[in-house]
């Protein structure tokens, strides 16, 4: 299989970052993007021309969008073990699987998603501090 033939069933080959970020704005609004993705660029002062230029520099960055794009706009099924170790650049989409209407958010989904992410933060950071000599974690 030729590289050719392996990515063109990727939404984002070939689309460029300035785009990505056109159309999630387009469709949610800065607003909703800062209360998802939680990235200050999308908060402070929002510029398609600033959050690219920050978002070229952060690759962390550029990869929470990207898989926003893939996952939330175009509404693909979630990746793989395999294809998650991937940047969502590199990642191969099945055939069959193709985009659909773009996922409905709102603000009290955005703060649930954070609060279930903050507990499972904590709970890591709870694991790690544990260990056999100091089990409860102080």
């Amino acid at each position: 299989m030729s590289n050719q033939e392996l990515y063109s069933n990727n939404p984002l080959q070939g689309v460029k970052l300035e785009q990505v970020v056109e159309e999630l704005v387009e469709q949610y609004g800065w607003e909703l993007l800062h209360a998802y993705m939680q990235l200050n660029c999308f908060k402070n002062n929002p510029d398609i021309k600033s959050a690219v230029k920050f978002l070229r520099k952060t690759q962390w960055a550029q990869e929470k969008v990207d898989n926003f794009y893939l996952y939330r706009l175009k509404n693909l099924p979630k990746p793989d073990d395999v294809q998650y170790e991937l940047p969502p650049r590199d990642r191969v989409i099945p055939a069959d699987h193709k985009p659909g209407e773009p996922c409905e958010l709102s603000f009290s989904d955005a703060k649930r998603i954070m609060e279930k992410k903050a507990t499972k933060q904590r709970a890591r950071a709870r694991k790690q501090r544990s260990n056999a000599s100091n089990p409860w974690g102080n």
